[in-house]
């Protein structure tokens, strides 16, 4: 009897941490009206005139979804820090989740504005779906992804790059775009993405800060090409630090200097991919798709 007793209390105890049927969160969901919200999540910039970039996202957002309330969180704590001592200060996605879900959100989609599949767009969609799990929460928080999402998403990227380049440039100076890099697999995505570029163009290159192709081996194709001049440019969604230094600053280690001490003529185009209108309407496609999921069956 006593058997019985323990194996019954142990059942008891384990169907207390097995989901429920759902029957109460459809029974939530028809009790409060429904409200719905867009968090659009970025690393981040601490640069003010990098700022228009997002201003230009969430100008194309609105202007797609008049009726939705749209937030913004940074995934850096860096910049966050950085600007709250600024007196601006911006929210985590999890901070910004959970005012929205204080705030009585019933359906939220968030939207990724990082470039590639990384680290932190993985830690973004294991956040968002613990939201998704929590009793009492939203009905339903979907994730849109980052810019090259798919392979359908390489061919319209490298299209978009292309039109970005200034009319003025020559047909034999090249274009040096610059990712950040990531030691995730991902990574892969911007050695790929220069082939798709090279066969539309052979002298456009594709170069990370911290991975791989690096800008030693960027320089060695250029010079090997004989290249005379080259657009340096940055694949990031704003021109912040790592355009300002990194790509065009004058200490030696940045890729204008290293390319000159390299006989090549740079020129530095400043300016964020989410800029141009081209790069943030695929941005903008994944959002469509993850509100569309709302309506879908979980």
């Amino acid at each position: 009897m006593k058997s019985f007793y323990i194996t019954v209390t142990v059942i008891v105890g384990l169907s207390l941490l097995l989901p429920s049927t759902g029957s109460f969160a459809s029974a939530h969901e028809k009790s409060r009206p429904v409200k719905k919200g867009i968090l659009l999540v970025a690393f981040g910039t601490s640069v003010p005139e990098a700022r228009k970039a997002y201003d230009n996202i969430e100008r194309i957002v609105k202007a797609a979804f008049p009726d939705v309330s749209v937030r913004w969180a940074y995934t850096s704590s860096m910049i966050r820090s950085k600007l709250a001592k600024q007196g601006q200060p911006l929210d985590s996605m999890e901070t910004a989740l959970a005012k929205m879900m204080d705030e009585h959100f019933t359906h939220v989609a968030v939207q990724s504005l990082h470039m590639i599949a990384g680290w932190e767009f993985h830690e973004l969609q294991r956040n968002a779906a613990a939201f998704g799990a929590m009793a009492g929460g939203f009905d339903r928080i979907t994730v849109g992804g980052p810019l090259l999402a798919s392979q359908e998403d390489f061919a319209k990227v490298t299209e978009a790059l292309l039109r970005t380049i200034p009319p003025v440039r020559k047909p034999a100076e090249a274009v040096v775009f610059m990712g950040h890099g990531t030691s995730h697999p991902s990574n892969a995505g911007y050695p790929a993405l220069m082939y798709y570029l090279q066969r539309k163009d052979p002298v456009v290159f594709m170069g990370t800060v911290e991975e791989s192709p690096t800008i030693e081996e960027i320089k060695q194709m250029l010079t090997a090409r004989k290249v005379k001049t080259v657009y340096l440019v940055p694949f990031m969604a704003v021109a912040g630090d790592h355009a300002a230094n990194d790509l065009a600053g004058e200490d030696e280690t940045s890729w204008k200097s290293m390319l000159s001490r390299a006989g090549i003529k740079c020129i530095p185009v400043l300016k964020g991919s989410a800029e141009f209108d081209d790069i943030t309407a695929i941005w903008v496609d994944h959002l469509k798709a993850a509100v569309s999921r709302w309506e879908a069956k979980p």
